[in-house]
């Protein structure tokens, strides 16, 4: 179980001025839940995902997980600790192989028969990919799913995903659907995604809606998702314009 107490993050702006990126963030999301965070861009979203990976630091509030205080805890301890992130642009590592990641994530070397396992499970063709270097030869549809098989192998029990269709096709992102189901049978662990994408939506157990750092809705599926489908409706709710795609 993952809780964030009076959690406020502030940056310093123009003219040393500080600015309230979150603030008093309190959410508690339970084990194997499938939860979506979503809002205007600029909201504080993606920032509230790197709260919890360690990626930014809070600087106010505490994070709890698994019944312990992570508030201070770096990205290293956090992994290790069972909470796993894939970046809205995956990273690259030229000179590495896949299977190298994959062995990385599991902290053993894999065979080849293993390595292809994990990479099956997110509907890659394993022969093709598992000798392939992480560099910019592979697709971003191709390198988020080599992400979510390296979640795979390390078995999180929370994954965090930042706006993962940015940057992939129609194919690789009904796939990817297909690939979080999986994930969350896999590793009976919770998922949370970042993202403004109906079709992620639509799956979600729960949403959660940011609005200029705040949370200003939080509940199942079918209580949230009609008022965000509602064109001049959802606009009024959010008191701005939001773009929701549709149709992925």
């Amino acid at each position: 179980m993952l809780k964030l107490k009076n959690v406020n993050f502030k940056i310093k702006g123009d003219n040393e001025k500080e600015v309230n990126i979150l603030r008093d963030i309190n959410l508690t999301i339970a084990s194997g839940s499938f939860v979506v965070i979503t809002g205007p861009n600029g909201s504080g979203k993606s920032t509230l995902a790197k709260i919890i990976m360690g990626i930014e630091k809070v600087t106010g509030g505490q994070i709890f997980f698994e019944g312990s205080d992570i508030t201070d805890a770096d990205i290293n301890e956090r992994a290790k600790a069972g909470i796993g992130f894939a970046f809205q642009q995956p990273v690259h590592f030229k000179g590495m192989q896949v299977r190298d990641l994959l062995s990385l994530s599991v902290g053993k070397e894999l065979d080849v028969e293993e390595a292809c396992t994990f990479l099956s499970k997110v509907g890659l063709c394993a022969m093709d990919y598992i000798f392939r270097e992480l560099d910019s030869r592979l697709s971003g549809g191709e390198m988020k799913r080599i992400e979510i098989a390296m979640l795979l192998a390390r078995r999180v029990r929370l994954s965090i995903f930042d706006e993962p269709e940015a940057g992939i096709d129609l194919w690789s992102f009904q796939n990817l659907i297909q690939v979080f189901k999986r994930l969350r049978e896999e590793t009976q662990g919770s998922i949370v995604v970042i993202s403004h994408q109906e079709r992620i939506l639509e799956i979600a157990d729960r949403i959660i809606v940011i609005e200029d750092g705040c949370v200003v809705q939080d509940g199942s599926r079918n209580e949230v998702f009609p008022k965000l489908m509602l064109g001049v409706e959802a606009c009024e709710f959010y008191g701005r314009s939001v773009n929701f795609e549709h149709g992925a």
